[in-house]
């Protein structure tokens, strides 16, 4: 029995140990984040190596869909919206596929990015765009599969896939005008409500200057940020400002509001509120 335990015991421990091992990966991980524009585009995906291995026309079959890369699909995600080959695509994550043929190639951005290699049904309703590409011979060996971004303006972006003695560029546009044109005008055009509201919560919280506070969200009030919280702001300034029937006020339409909502935290907060700032009026 003894001898049956040690043997159990030194396996256990064998066995905990092998565990441990760590090897390199045949196809390791890569993730790059790319700023394009006014635009964060993310890229993760796993790298092959071509091992001196014919890659396209064999390893990489023609005419048949690829998970461009190794393990799990590739992944390539964007902080806007951009446009691919003339198709919006929404801000997310997208898988990447492609379609590789000798004169053309087929990219795939694909909704559903929980893949190991390419979907085993494929639904064409998750295809966010589809473009044609046309790979350029390289004078050099791309030795390890790699995707990149190049050719980077303030607009767009090439989107590069490589190996062996290929690149395949898909062309990607973003925003930045649009983000940069709807920046100015909003700048331009002042402080909106909840940049009142904001600052003038924040100078009642910091006990800096109440009346500069009051004036901001009287403006952020008359500006549309008039519900029950904004109202109880409101009140609260009033209050410390010692304007008890003004605060009295608000904190009466912040409770109708806060009733309406059935929010009873605002409803049982205001009426305290009212109960205090009465007594002091008298």
């Amino acid at each position: 029995m003894k001898n049956f335990l040690s043997a159990l015991s030194f396996l256990m421990v064998f066995n905990y140990a092998f565990a441990q091992i760590k090897t390199p990966s045949a196809s390791p991980l890569a993730k790059s984040e790319f700023t394009v524009g006014l635009t964060t585009v993310n890229v993760e995906y796993s790298r092959p190596s071509k091992n001196n291995r014919k890659i396209f026309g064999d390893l990489v079959a023609y005419n048949t869909m690829w998970r461009t890369g190794a393990n799990k699909n590739s992944m390539i995600t964007f902080s806007d919206n951009v446009t691919i080959g003339g198709t919006e695509v929404k801000k997310g994550s997208y898988a990447i596929f492609t379609k590789p043929t000798i004169g053309a190639w087929e990219v795939y951005f694909y909704s559903n990015t929980e893949n190991w290699g390419t979907p085993e049904k494929w639904d064409d309703a998750l295809v966010a765009a589809k473009v044609m590409a046309t790979p350029v011979m390289l004078n050099n060996t791309v030795e390890t599969f790699t995707i990149n971004l190049d050719n980077i303006t303030n607009t767009s972006c090439n989107l590069q896939l490589s190996w062996d003695n290929l690149l395949v560029p898909v062309k990607i546009d973003v925003p930045t005008d649009k983000k940069v044109s709807d920046n100015i005008t909003q700048v331009m055009a002042g402080p909106n409500a909840n940049d009142y509201y904001n600052a003038a919560r924040y100078y009642r919280e910091s006990k800096k200057d109440l009346k500069q506070a009051l004036e901001w969200m009287e403006k952020s009030v008359a500006m549309g940020n008039n519900k029950f919280w904004h109202l109880r702001q409101k009140s609260l300034i009033e209050g410390d400002l010692g304007n008890y029937k003004a605060a009295v006020a608000s904190a009466q339409e912040s409770l109708k509001l806060a009733t309406e909502a059935g929010n009873n935290d605002y409803i049982k907060m205001n009426n305290d509120s009212i109960m205090e700032w009465t007594k002091k009026m008298k």
